[in-house]
């Protein structure tokens, strides 16, 4: 049996869920690990849209008691403040959406590139070291206190992360911060808005390339989902007490060496990047 195309996919598992909810770039580092591990196909592609989903349930568990409450009070109708929750994502989710439907299939043919990824590793860094150095005014210490305007404001700056490298959640929890949130209510947000975010790209990208599907591959699909799932988890808990007393700044540093690192690969042919 070859277990190679199992490691590539526990690899991959591992990367979609260490580097999903950080403001590292998920999408840049999957690009570049499919890259050096040859897994970078359509199949691949596919692959690595699709175990987002396991990414999803670690912070579905996490806020399982949490998410039951807005359910119930959505379905029984008598508690305005899940409605307005609801609400807000759902406003929240649409700049993502309509946009990435407009020019998806364009970005993905021009800027999913070793360069352009480095690139905005590196601008994202420089602008997460800016935004921590500013001070840092709260005016909405809770996400409950969201008004729809916060949301289709922090649905914009989601939207930012349609580009590779730039971080679905860092271009969340940046703005969010630069918008007056508070360092939880921003990280928080993040993790909601991710939930209809992944979960319906996801099942978008697999009805559009059902054709991609094969049973042969279920077991990948399954090690990728399970430690994407698992390394997710473990990443949500410990961020969530990481933000409690640090800043983002470690982030921007990581963000800005492995973006030199990777340029100078680029450049002087250490590694050979798949376009």
């Amino acid at each position: 049996m070859d277990f190679y195309p199992h490691l590539q996919a526990l690899i991959l598992g591992l990367v979609e869920g260490l580097t999903e909810f950080l403001p590292i770039s998920s999408t840049g580092h999957l690009i570049l690990a499919g890259s050096l591990l040859d897994f970078n196909d359509e199949r691949g592609k596919l692959f690595e849209i699709v175990i987002q989903s396991g990414a999803i349930l670690a912070v579905c568990w996490e806020y399982r008691q949490r998410l039951a409450q807005i359910g119930r009070g959505v379905w029984q109708g008598n508690d305005p403040a899940s409605r307005r929750f609801v609400l807000n994502i759902a406003i929240a989710f649409l700049p993502l959406a309509v946009l990435g439907l407009a020019f998806g299939k364009v970005i993905k043919a021009h800027l999913f590139t070793a360069p352009v990824v480095a690139s905005l590793l590196i601008g994202g860094g420089l602008v997460i070291l800016w935004a921590e150095r500013r001070t840092h005014t709260v005016r909405i210490e809770t996400i409950e206190a969201l008004t729809p305007r916060d949301a289709l404001v922090m649905g914009l700056f989601q939207a930012l992360a349609l580009f590779p490298g730039t971080s679905r959640s860092g271009a969340t929890i940046i703005g969010g911060l630069l918008y007056g949130l508070s360092r939880r209510a921003a990280t928080e947000f993040s993790f909601f808005l991710a939930m209809p975010t992944l979960i319906l790209a996801s099942m978008y990208e697999l009805y559009r390339d059902r054709a991609l599907l094969r049973w042969q591959d279920l077991d990948l699909w399954i090690i990728g989902f399970v430690t994407a799932a698992v390394s997710a988890f473990v990443c949500v808990r410990w961020l969530l007490r990481f933000i409690a007393h640090h800043d983002f700044t470690p982030f921007a540093w990581y963000r800005i060496g492995f973006g030199l690192l990777i340029l100078a690969s680029w450049h002087w042919g250490w590694v050979t990047w798949a376009a």
